[in-house]
Protein backbone atom coordinates (compact mmCIF):
# COMPACT_ATOMS: atom_id res chain seq x y z
CA UNK A 1 0.00 0.00 0.00
CA UNK A 2 1.26 3.52 -0.80
CA UNK A 3 1.87 6.35 1.31
CA UNK A 4 -1.21 7.89 0.02
CA UNK A 5 -2.98 5.28 0.36
CA UNK A 6 -2.36 4.68 3.83
CA UNK A 7 -3.60 8.49 4.30
CA UNK A 8 -6.49 7.90 2.90
CA UNK A 9 -7.28 5.11 5.02
CA UNK A 10 -6.25 6.35 8.30
CA UNK A 11 -8.27 9.46 7.63
CA UNK A 12 -11.38 7.65 6.49
CA UNK A 13 -11.06 5.60 9.58
CA UNK A 14 -10.61 8.48 11.96
CA UNK A 15 -13.82 10.18 10.18
CA UNK A 16 -15.56 6.63 10.94
CA UNK A 17 -14.99 6.71 14.58
CA UNK A 18 -15.83 10.38 15.04
CA UNK A 19 -19.15 9.95 14.05
CA UNK A 20 -19.77 6.19 15.33
CA UNK A 21 -18.56 6.71 18.65
CA UNK A 22 -20.86 9.36 19.68
CA UNK A 23 -23.82 7.65 17.91
CA UNK A 24 -23.71 4.65 19.86
CA UNK A 25 -23.28 6.95 23.30
CA UNK A 26 -26.48 7.91 22.08
CA UNK A 27 -28.51 4.99 21.56
CA UNK A 28 -27.02 3.96 25.02
CA UNK A 29 -28.24 4.72 28.37
CA UNK A 30 -24.79 6.53 28.52
CA UNK A 31 -23.94 9.29 31.11
CA UNK A 32 -27.02 10.79 33.22
CA UNK A 33 -26.66 13.92 31.20
CA UNK A 34 -27.80 12.13 27.71
CA UNK A 35 -30.70 10.58 29.37
CA UNK A 36 -34.19 11.48 30.12
CA UNK A 37 -36.56 9.99 33.16
CA UNK A 38 -39.37 11.00 34.05
CA UNK A 39 -41.89 10.84 37.11
CA UNK A 40 -45.06 11.33 37.57
CA UNK A 41 -46.81 12.63 41.21
CA UNK A 42 -50.38 13.28 42.19
CA UNK A 43 -52.03 15.32 44.45
CA UNK A 44 -55.43 16.22 45.44
CA UNK A 45 -55.73 19.62 46.02
CA UNK A 46 -58.76 20.75 48.26
CA UNK A 47 -59.86 24.20 47.38
CA UNK A 48 -60.90 25.76 50.37
CA UNK A 49 -59.57 29.26 50.32
CA UNK A 50 -59.84 30.54 47.28
CA UNK A 51 -60.88 33.96 47.46
CA UNK A 52 -61.51 36.49 44.70
CA UNK A 53 -61.00 40.23 45.08
CA UNK A 54 -62.97 42.19 42.12
CA UNK A 55 -62.44 45.45 40.89
CA UNK A 56 -65.96 46.08 39.44
CA UNK A 57 -68.70 43.81 41.52
CA UNK A 58 -70.42 42.00 40.62
CA UNK A 59 -69.31 41.95 37.19
CA UNK A 60 -66.57 39.77 36.34
CA UNK A 61 -63.54 41.60 35.07
CA UNK A 62 -60.36 41.64 33.60
CA UNK A 63 -57.52 41.86 36.18
CA UNK A 64 -59.71 40.25 39.13
CA UNK A 65 -57.45 38.39 41.88
CA UNK A 66 -58.36 35.00 43.01
CA UNK A 67 -56.02 34.07 45.81
CA UNK A 68 -55.73 30.95 47.72
CA UNK A 69 -53.91 28.95 50.19
CA UNK A 70 -55.14 25.22 50.32
CA UNK A 71 -54.68 22.02 52.07
CA UNK A 72 -53.34 18.94 48.99
CA UNK A 73 -53.74 15.75 49.64
CA UNK A 74 -52.04 12.47 49.07
CA UNK A 75 -53.29 10.73 45.28
CA UNK A 76 -55.85 8.78 47.20
CA UNK A 77 -57.02 11.60 48.73
CA UNK A 78 -56.60 10.11 52.27
CA UNK A 79 -54.29 12.35 54.26
CA UNK A 80 -52.75 15.74 53.38
CA UNK A 81 -49.08 15.68 52.40
CA UNK A 82 -48.49 19.56 51.86
CA UNK A 83 -49.86 22.57 51.30
CA UNK A 84 -49.86 25.31 48.00
CA UNK A 85 -50.12 29.16 47.86
CA UNK A 86 -50.74 30.96 45.18
CA UNK A 87 -52.76 33.47 42.69
CA UNK A 88 -54.36 33.66 39.25
CA UNK A 89 -55.70 37.11 37.67
CA UNK A 90 -58.95 37.22 35.22
CA UNK A 91 -57.30 37.62 31.53
CA UNK A 92 -60.43 36.60 30.13
CA UNK A 93 -64.11 37.50 30.99
CA UNK A 94 -66.43 36.21 28.47
CA UNK A 95 -67.05 33.40 26.69
CA UNK A 96 -64.57 30.79 27.58
CA UNK A 97 -63.83 32.28 30.79
CA UNK A 98 -59.69 32.56 31.58
CA UNK A 99 -57.40 33.12 34.48
CA UNK A 100 -53.60 33.03 34.69
CA UNK A 101 -52.37 31.50 37.09
CA UNK A 102 -48.57 30.96 39.20
CA UNK A 103 -48.77 28.85 42.46
CA UNK A 104 -46.45 26.70 44.18
CA UNK A 105 -46.94 23.51 45.97
CA UNK A 106 -45.01 23.04 49.25
CA UNK A 107 -44.01 19.25 49.46
CA UNK A 108 -42.05 17.58 52.19
CA UNK A 109 -39.23 17.07 49.97
CA UNK A 110 -39.11 20.50 48.28
CA UNK A 111 -41.79 23.23 46.30
CA UNK A 112 -42.42 23.51 42.48
CA UNK A 113 -43.73 25.50 40.71
CA UNK A 114 -46.03 26.07 38.09
CA UNK A 115 -47.37 28.71 35.69
CA UNK A 116 -50.37 28.20 33.15
CA UNK A 117 -54.19 29.41 32.61
CA UNK A 118 -57.44 27.95 34.73
CA UNK A 119 -60.59 27.59 32.76
CA UNK A 120 -63.87 28.66 34.86
CA UNK A 121 -65.76 25.88 33.01
CA UNK A 122 -63.54 23.22 34.42
CA UNK A 123 -61.97 21.95 31.01
CA UNK A 124 -58.34 20.52 31.88
CA UNK A 125 -55.62 22.65 31.66
CA UNK A 126 -51.67 22.35 31.23
CA UNK A 127 -49.41 24.35 33.44
CA UNK A 128 -45.54 24.35 33.03
CA UNK A 129 -43.32 23.90 35.87
CA UNK A 130 -41.13 26.89 35.98
CA UNK A 131 -38.76 26.11 39.27
CA UNK A 132 -38.77 24.43 42.29
CA UNK A 133 -36.20 24.02 45.07
CA UNK A 134 -34.34 21.40 47.07
CA UNK A 135 -35.04 18.15 45.81
CA UNK A 136 -36.84 19.54 42.92
CA UNK A 137 -34.09 22.53 42.84
CA UNK A 138 -33.93 21.54 39.21
CA UNK A 139 -36.94 20.08 37.71
CA UNK A 140 -38.77 20.33 34.38
CA UNK A 141 -42.02 19.42 33.03
CA UNK A 142 -45.76 19.73 33.36
CA UNK A 143 -48.54 19.90 35.65
CA UNK A 144 -52.42 18.74 34.57
CA UNK A 145 -54.86 20.55 36.60
CA UNK A 146 -57.98 18.13 36.54
CA UNK A 147 -61.48 19.80 38.64
CA UNK A 148 -62.77 16.95 40.47
CA UNK A 149 -64.84 16.73 44.22
CA UNK A 150 -68.59 17.32 44.49
CA UNK A 151 -69.45 19.70 43.64
CA UNK A 152 -66.50 19.67 40.79
CA UNK A 153 -64.17 22.44 41.29
CA UNK A 154 -63.84 21.83 45.28
CA UNK A 155 -61.09 19.57 44.41
CA UNK A 156 -58.63 19.52 41.89
CA UNK A 157 -56.88 16.68 40.84
CA UNK A 158 -52.40 18.13 39.88
CA UNK A 159 -50.37 15.49 38.25
CA UNK A 160 -46.90 16.33 37.83
CA UNK A 161 -44.55 15.49 35.28
CA UNK A 162 -41.57 15.87 36.13
CA UNK A 163 -39.30 15.07 32.85
CA UNK A 164 -35.72 15.52 33.98
CA UNK A 165 -35.79 13.72 37.06
CA UNK A 166 -32.92 11.36 37.84
CA UNK A 167 -33.41 11.14 41.36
Amino acid sequence: MTRTNKLITAAVATAVAAVAVPMAALASDGPASLRTHSKVIHVVEHALTDTVQQFHPPADSVGDVLGFHNPVYNSANTAQIATDNGYCVHTVVSGKTEWECNITIMLAAGNITVEGEFFDDGTDSTFAITGGTRKYADVAGTMLLHATGDPVGTEFDFTFTITNDDR
